[in-house]
């Protein structure tokens, strides 16, 4: 990975704070587009993936939103105590999952909380290229909501909607007026699994193709305390792969040798969609419909209800 200067470091919203990574030399960097992410090492040597929130037209820098969490793996707590200026990390190219498509007539943007970091390259790539678009962000107040002063500022472009709930269930925000009616936009939802599982929901009647989601949820951080261990038989090798609780079918093949397509792992870009042959699946993605559940499963995050499931791998 290339180590690549912190030029920016500070506090922008409470328990979120803005890295701005650059070339050592000046140098441009790797390009990307609106939606990727990079892999960022921290000082404790975890790797995590955050989204680049900085226009893609800025060669010269990568952008990140980093939210510390006490109750995470460590790589935000770490990032955040223990980087300052001028040191040098060590940050992957881009890759995307999330990337906007040129074919859409209008994009509604739906973020909440730290969910903003992929989007806010949407809205000033879109609001650049003026693109129609509408972003409805969701935060518990005014103190939670990093980049607030850029959205509410005349020239955020689009049509932006800010809305905090102040943490009380009756004050959430209603979705469904926007979702009630399938239109050309292109849906794209970033935040907390219960506002996706809402979309998700509320979207049911829309062309899967144009609903988008990015979770930040790994298939550790899904994990349930009823979680047990069971066995991965791939078809075309006959391998049993033994999978624990608290870890992924994916990652339990990568320790056995066994690879396969991925990109978010987070369950909801469906790159590493697979066909059950055989078993009952533990369905924790955004992905599948409902009449594709029985013959499909997302290795990254899914596990199983049966002793056994058996994948055409």
């Amino acid at each position: 990975m290339p180590l690549l200067r912190v030029a920016r470091a500070e506090r922008i919203a409470r328990d979120i704070h803005c890295y701005e990574f650059r070339d050592p030399a000046g140098k441009a960097l790797a390009p990307f587009t609106a939606g990727a992410h990079v892999g960022v090492t921290a000082p404790n040597g975890s790797v995590r993936k955050y989204s680049l929130c900085n226009d893609p037209a800025e060669v010269e820098r990568y952008t990140i939103a980093v939210k510390r969490d006490p109750a995470g793996h460590g790589g935000s707590v770490s990032l955040v105590d223990a980087t300052r200026v001028d040191d040098l990390v060590e940050v992957t190219a881009p890759r995307n999952a999330f990337e906007l498509d040129p074919k859409a007539g209008s994009f509604l943007l739906i973020a909440g909380g730290i969910g903003i970091t992929p989007i806010m390259a949407m809205v000033r790539q879109l609001a650049r290229e003026r693109r129609a678009f509408r972003l409805v962000y969701l935060t518990r107040s005014a103190e939670d909501t990093p980049f607030l002063e850029e959205l509410r500022a005349p020239g955020a472009g689009g049509h932006v909607t800010l809305h905090h709930d102040g943490g009380d269930p009756a004050r959430l925000y209603d979705l469904w007026p926007l979702l009630e009616k399938p239109t050309r936009a292109h849906i794209y939802a970033c935040g907390p699994r219960p506002l996706l599982e809402s979309v998700r929901d509320m979207t049911g009647h829309w062309a899967a193709s144009a609903v988008h989601f990015e979770s930040f949820l790994d298939a550790q951080a899904q994990a349930k305390p009823e979680d047990t261990a069971f066995t991965a038989v791939l078809a075309k090798s006959g391998a049993r792969v033994e999978v624990p609780p608290g870890c992924s079918i994916l990652d339990a093949m990568r320790a056995r040798g066994f690879d396969a397509p991925s990109s978010c792992e987070s369950g909801t870009c469906g790159t590493c969609k697979t066909r059950l042959l055989a078993g009952a699946a533990d369905h924790r993605d955004l992905v599948l419909a409902e009449d594709e559940k029985a013959q499909w499963i997302m290795i990254c995050v899914s596990r199983a209800l049966s002793p056994d499931i058996t994948l055409e791998r």
